[in-house]
C-alpha cells in the first residue's frame, strides 16, 4: 500500500466537504484550505488531531472499524468511498504473486455463453479490468468498435486510447471519469491483480486524460443507469444498462442493455439487430 495513496484520497475527500455541510461555523478571514481542516475532521470523528493527522499521512493500517467508520461519517463518504477506505486500511505489504489467469486466457464457462446467446437483448461479460470476455451477437454489434481493436477488447483502453471513443460516447468526459473511478475501486479491492496494475500503468503512460481523471481519486460502482452510444452504424442509442454479479465467477459481471419501447432507440436497436445478422463475426474472443 502506498502512503501517498491514502493521503491523496483522504485529502481529496476532505477538500470536498464544506464546514456548513457538517454544521461547523465558518470564519472566512482565516481559512487557507478548501473544505475541512484536519482538526475539524478529527473533531467530527471524535479523534485527536494528532491521531487523524497520522492516519491521513498514511499510517492507516490497523485502524479499527469504529475509527474508519467515524472518519467516513465526518467526510460524508458514499458507501462506495467508505468501502474503498476500508480496502486501503486492510492492505498489507506482501510479495505479489502471479495472477491465476491472465486476461488474455480468461474465459467464461460454456454454460454462460449459452445463456448469453439466448438473451433477447445485447449482453456482455466483463471482468474488473473491463476486458470484454464474452458477448452475444447483439452485444458484439453494440460494442463493435471495441472488438475492432487489436488484442483483447477492453472498454477502458477504448475510452482512453482510441480516438473513436470521443464520438462513440455521447458524454465522453463522463465515460472517462466513471471508468477511472471504477478502475480505482477495483484496484482497492484487489491490489494484487497484476493485469489490472499493468492496465492502469499503461493508461497512465499513454493517456493524459486518464492521468487527469485518476488524480481525482474518485471511486465508483457502475451497475445500473442510462447512457447514450453514438453507434457508427445506426446512430444514437439511449440504453439502460444493468450489471449482475455472476455466481461462481468472482469478479465477473454480466451486463445487459435495454431500450424503452416505442422510442427512436428501439427502432435503431432493431436495425442494429438486422445489421448484426449480416456480419461474419463470432461472439467470443
Amino acid at each position: 500500500m502506498s502512503k501517498n495513496e491514502v493521503k491523496e484520497f483522504l485529502v481529496s475527500r476532505r477538500a470536498r466537504v464544506t464546514p456548513d455541510q457538517v454544521g461547523l461555523p465558518v470564519f472566512t478571514d482565516d481559512r487557507r484550505v478548501p473544505g475541512l481542516r484536519r482538526q475539524e475532521v478529527a473533531t467530527l470523528a471524535g479523534l485527536s488531531t494528532d491521531y487523524y493527522t497520522r492516519l491521513e499521512r498514511g499510517a492507516i493500517q490497523g485502524a479499527s472499524e469504529s475509527v474508519l467508520s467515524a472518519i467516513s461519517g465526518a467526510l460524508l463518504l458514499s458507501d462506495v468511498e467508505r468501502e474503498h477506505l476500508f480496502d486501503l486500511a486492510r492492505r498489507v505489504p506482501v510479495v505479489p504473486k502471479p495472477s491465476a489467469s491472465a486476461a488474455s486466457t480468461q474465459r467464461v464457462r460454456p454454460s454462460v455463453q449459452r445463456m448469453l446467446d439466448n438473451l433477447a437483448v445485447p449482453g456482455v461479460v466483463q471482468n474488473q479490468r473491463h476486458d470484454l470476455l464474452a458477448s452475444n451477437l447483439m452485444g458484439r454489434a453494440l460494442y463493435s468498435p471495441h472488438f475492432e481493436m487489436n488484442g483483447q477488447p477492453n472498454t477502458a483502453r477504448f475510452i482512453f486510447l482510441d480516438p473513436r471513443a470521443r464520438d462513440y460516447f455521447a458524454d465522453w468526459p463522463l465515460a472517462r471519469r466513471m471508468t477511472a473511478a471504477m478502475l480505482r475501486l477495483s484496484a482497492g479491492r484487489d491490489p494484487l491483480d497484476e493485469d489490472l496494475t499493468a492496465l492502469i500503468g499503461e493508461l497512465a503512460t499513454r493517456s493524459p486524460q486518464f492521468r487527469q481523471d485518476w488524480a481525482d481519486h474518485d471511486v465508483h460502482e457502475h451497475t445500473t443507469g442510462r447512457k447514450v452510444f453514438n453507434h457508427p452504424v445506426v446512430g444514437p442509442l439511449e440504453v439502460t444498462f444493468d450489471g449482475f454479479e455472476m455466481p461462481g465467477e468472482p469478479g465477473l459481471l454480466l451486463v445487459t442493455y435495454t431500450v424503452d419501447e416505442g422510442t427512436a432507440s428501439a427502432e435503431r436497436l432493431a436495425v442494429l439487430s438486422s445489421w448484426a445478422a449480416t456480419q461474419e463475426f463470432s461472439t467470443t474472443r
